[in-house]
C-alpha cells in the first residue's frame, strides 16, 4: 500500500513537472509565434487598452486619445489634422501607422523598453508603460503661414533653420483628416477608399516624397559649381555666353523669357534666371564637377530620414553634354523635394555648410523626463565658405531688384531665387512654380530660416505662373512667421 502511494506521489510529481515545463515552453519558447498569430487578438486589444503619447508641436499636443469604450478602446484623435498630417501621418486601428506616427511608434505606444524605470520587472509581467510624447521642432506659426499660402492648391512648403537643421514647416497641400482613418467601422473603411480614390492624392506627403524639376531655383547649385571650379570668378565679368545656345551635339536652341541674357555676368544672369548662362555653365563645369557639387547638397543620397523617410532627390551622373545643360537648369533627370531645396538654401545662408535635418526634439516619459533626444547632426560643407557668400549676394540681389522682389521683408535680409520648372511630354504641362529663400533679421548674427515653396497649380492660366508671382509671397509669409515667432 506504501509501494503504491509512493508511486502515485512520484508520478503526480512528473506530472506537476512535465505541467511546469511545457507552460515554461509556451510561455518563453513558442510565445513569439503565439504573440505573432494573426488569429491572437490580445496584442491588438493591449495595444488600443491606454491612451497613446502625444505628438507636441510649440509645446501643445496636436494629437490625443478617444475613449470608445469598446474593445479597441482608444482611438486616435487629432488637433488640426489637415495642417499637422504631413508630420504626424496616421495611426489607424486598420490601416496601421505612417510618418511620425510610425517611426515613433514605440515611444508612443509604450512599448519602447526605454520608457521603463525598471525593464527586468516589465519583461517579467509583460505590462505596457505609459505612452510617451514626441516634442517636434515645428513652429505652429510657420506651419500655418504656409498652410494658408498654399490655400488648397497643390504643392508643398519645407521650411529649416539653417545653423541646426531643426525643420520648422513641412506642410503638403491638399492635405486630409487623419482622424477619419482612426477607428475600425465602415466610416473608415470608406474614407481609406475615398482618399485612395481622389487624383489629387491627399494623402502623398509632396514635401518630402514628392520629387519635381527644380528648375530655375537649380541654378543656385550650378552657379556654386562654377565658382567652387573658378569657372567664374568675378560676378561680374562677361560670361561669354550665347542666345540662343545651342545644345552640344544638337541642332536644339536654348533660350529666355527675356533679353539681355547675351554674355551676361553671373550677377545678372542669377538675377534675371538666363537659361541660356546657367546651360552653359553647366557643360564649362563639366559633369564630374556638376555631380560631386549636387551629391554636396545632397541629391542622390538614399538615406535622408528626419526620421521617416525621404525620397532621394536625382541629379542624374551618367549624362551626355546636352544633358548636362538641360541638367544644369533644372530640367531633365534633375528631381528635387522641397525639402531638398530648402537645404540647398540653407547652405548657402550657412556659410556652405549643411546640416542635417530633423524633425524630432526629442522623446519624453509620460510625466516629462527625457527619453533620448536629436543629438548631434552630421554636418556636410556643401561648397567652400567664399562662395556661399557671393552666391548669398546673388540671391540678395534676386529679391532686392530681381524676380523675387515679392519675398522682400522691410527691416530682414532675405536672399532668393525663383524657377519655373517645364514638365509633362513636350512641356506641355503647367509649368510648377518654384521659390527658394532664406532670412536673416538684421539684428541676428546668422540667418533664422530657409525656404523653399512649390505650387502645381493644374486651374492656373500657364502664363500666370511664376516662382516669383506664385511661390514667393508663401515663403515671404513663412519667413515673416518664423522670425516674429
Amino acid at each position: 500500500m506504501t509501494r503504491t502511494i509512493r508511486h502515485a506521489a512520484v508520478f503526480s510529481a512528473l506530472l506537476l513537472l512535465a505541467l511546469l515545463v511545457n507552460a515554461a515552453r509556451v510561455q518563453v519558447v513558442l510565445s513569439g509565434g503565439y504573440d505573432d498569430n494573426p488569429a491572437n487578438r490580445r496584442q491588438t486589444i493591449a495595444r488600443y487598452a491606454q491612451p497613446r503619447g502625444d505628438i507636441l508641436v510649440g509645446g501643445q499636443p496636436v494629437t490625443g486619445s478617444r475613449d470608445t469604450g469598446e474593445q479597441l478602446r482608444y482611438e486616435r484623435a487629432y488637433t488640426d489634422g489637415p495642417l499637422y498630417a504631413p508630420v504626424t501621418g496616421f495611426s489607424s486601428q486598420v490601416y496601421g501607422t505612417t510618418l511620425l506616427e510610425h517611426t515613433e511608434d514605440g515611444v508612443l505606444a509604450g512599448t519602447d523598453p526605454l520608457l521603463s524605470s525598471l525593464p527586468l520587472v516589465s519583461d517579467l509581467t509583460r505590462a505596457r508603460d505609459p505612452g510617451g510624447d514626441v516634442v517636434t521642432t515645428l513652429d505652429p506659426q510657420a506651419q500655418q503661414a504656409a498652410y494658408r499660402g498654399l490655400a488648397g492648391r497643390k504643392g508643398a512648403v519645407a521650411a529649416i533653420e539653417p545653423a541646426t537643421g531643426r525643420v520648422l514647416a513641412l506642410v503638403s497641400s491638399p492635405s486630409y483628416d487623419p482622424a477619419a482613418l482612426s477607428g475600425n467601422g465602415p466610416e473608415a473603411a470608406r474614407a481609406w477608399a475615398r482618399l485612395n480614390a481622389d487624383p489629387d492624392k491627399p494623402m502623398l506627403n509632396r514635401a518630402v516624397r514628392q520629387t519635381y524639376p527644380p528648375g530655375s531655383t537649380f541654378k543656385v547649385v550650378t552657379a556654386a559649381a562654377a565658382l567652387d571650379a573658378h569657372v567664374v570668378t568675378d560676378l561680374d565679368e562677361p560670361t561669354f555666353s550665347p542666345d540662343p545656345y545651342r545644345l552640344p551635339g544638337t541642332t536644339t536652341r536654348l533660350t529666355n523669357e527675356g533679353d539681355g541674357c547675351r554674355d551676361a555676368s553671373l550677377r545678372d544672369a542669377f538675377e534675371w534666371s538666363c537659361n541660356t548662362v546657367f546651360a552653359k555653365l553647366g557643360v564649362d563645369v563639366g559633369a564630374q564637377r556638376m555631380v560631386r557639387t549636387a551629391q554636396g547638397f545632397g541629391f542622390n543620397d538614399q538615406r535622408v530620414r528626419i526620421p521617416f523617410s525621404v525620397a532621394p532627390s536625382t541629379f542624374d551622373t551618367t549624362v551626355d553634354q546636352a544633358q548636362l545643360a538641360l541638367s544644369s537648369i533644372g530640367q531633365y533627370n534633375t528631381r528635387a523635394t522641397p525639402l531638398q531645396m530648402a537645404m540647398v538654401a540653407a547652405a548657402v545662408a550657412n556659410g556652405g555648410r549643411l546640416k542635417a535635418p530633423y524633425l524630432v526634439e526629442r522623446t519624453v516619459r509620460r510625466g516629462g523626463a527625457t527619453v533620448r533626444t536629436a543629438g548631434p547632426r552630421p554636418v556636410r560643407q556643401a561648397m567652400l565658405p567664399s562662395t556661399a557668400a557671393k552666391l548669398r549676394e546673388l540671391m540678395e540681389g534676386v529679391v532686392r531688384e530681381g524676380t523675387g522682389t515679392n519675398a522682400a521683408i522691410p527691416g530682414v535680409i532675405v536672399g532668393g531665387k525663383t524657377g519655373t520648372a517645364q514638365h509633362g511630354l513636350g512641356n506641355s504641362g503647367t509649368p510648377y512654380a518654384w521659390f527658394v529663400s532664406w532670412a536673416q533679421d538684421e539684428r541676428d548674427m546668422e540667418a533664422r530660416v530657409a525656404v523653399a515653396v512649390v505650387v502645381e497649380d493644374a486651374s492656373a492660366n500657364r502664363g500666370e505662373i511664376s516662382g516669383g508671382g506664385t511661390a514667393a509671397p508663401i515663403a515671404r509669409a513663412v519667413m515673416q512667421a518664423v522670425l516674429d515667432s
